[in-house]
């Protein structure tokens, strides 16, 4: 299969009421998991390479993203690829410019650590400049927690300036801080599914929920009934390939071939994805009706 759109993903996940799991990739055995975990779902996903994995491998985008490309496209399942918290204006205007050739089809412009009017006006800026490029755009108001041991959890997006904030940036979805923080190990995260609800009817746009590794199964289900449309995973990931990387050395500690503890953690991530896209899939709401959705695709 070839690779497909955000866009097209999360307009279907807007009409089955349910959303699209974004998993963060790091390394070329994230890639290979996550793809197989998905097809062992029956769904589609999203790889997303933030501009902190792009760092870890030394500033070049290109080689993960040509390597999720390839793979993406020899899989059975449907997935796209997206670039993440991108705040770097260099980098932003590269990850524009050579999207189309990388097969990235989103970018998520991160300029939430502005104040408000900035925010709009970076994000504005930006979000004319891909649109023009053909890429779906995602926004964030409200620094969601977690990200760089900076954020606070307490932060709520407000749904009236979020109303504002999406007609003034043009943007197609909004990243919203609703509760949950980035880096968390554990599914403990408390989340405001009622401002959910409400920012959902104020933005007329997809809403995103990141640091979604923090909340627990029945949290996020609710949370994908009152709107949230597409789900960021990152740290669950980690976790469950840490964490069989270290049982296997534990076990065996005389093992040096990488190919053995690294297969068994790229097998944990493989599972965590199955089970993360299944249980998306079956937080779909079918008694409610959709929302209408603005596209901003073409507001500039």
């Amino acid at each position: 299969m070839t690779l497909v759109t955000t866009r097209g993903l999360i307009e279907g996940a807007i009409t089955r009421r349910s959303a699209i799991a974004s998993f963060n990739v790091v390394t070329l055995e994230h890639i290979e998991a996550i793809t197989e975990g998905v097809e062992q779902a029956g769904s589609g996903a999203i790889l997303q390479v933030s501009e902190n994995a792009i760092g870890f491998h030394k500033g070049d985008m290109r080689p993960l993203l040509l390597a999720c490309a390839s793979i993406a496209s020899s899989s059975s399942a449907p997935i796209s690829l997206h670039l993440d918290h991108f705040q770097d204006s260099s980098l932003i205007s590269q990850g524009i410019d050579e999207a189309a050739g990388l097969g990235v089809s989103s970018i998520m412009i991160d300029a939430a650590h502005h104040p408000y009017v900035s925010n709009i006006e970076l994000t504005l800026d930006a979000a004319q400049r891909a649109h023009s490029h053909g890429l779906w755009v995602e926004g964030e108001l409200g620094e969601i927690g977690g990200k760089n041991g900076a954020h606070s959890p307490l932060v709520r997006t407000d749904p009236g300036e979020a109303r504002e904030y999406v007609a003034g940036t043009s943007i197609d979805a909004l990243a919203v801080a609703v509760g949950s923080s980035h880096a968390m190990t554990s599914a403990s995260a408390s989340i405001d599914v009622d401002l959910i609800g409400r920012l959902e009817e104020a933005v007329g746009v997809p809403l995103v929920l990141h640091g979604s590794s923090g909340v627990s199964d029945t949290t996020l289900r609710a949370a994908v009934s009152a709107g949230i449309r597409k789900i960021n995973i990152g740290t669950a990931l980690n976790v469950a390939f840490t964490d069989a990387v270290r049982q296997r050395l534990f076990d065996e500690s005389d093992v040096h071939d990488p190919r053995i503890y690294i297969a068994d953690g790229r097998d944990a991530i493989s599972r965590t994805v199955t089970r993360i896209c299944r249980l998306v899939a079956e937080s779909a709401d079918e008694h409610r009706p959709a929302l209408p959705v603005v596209s901003n695709a073409n507001r500039f």
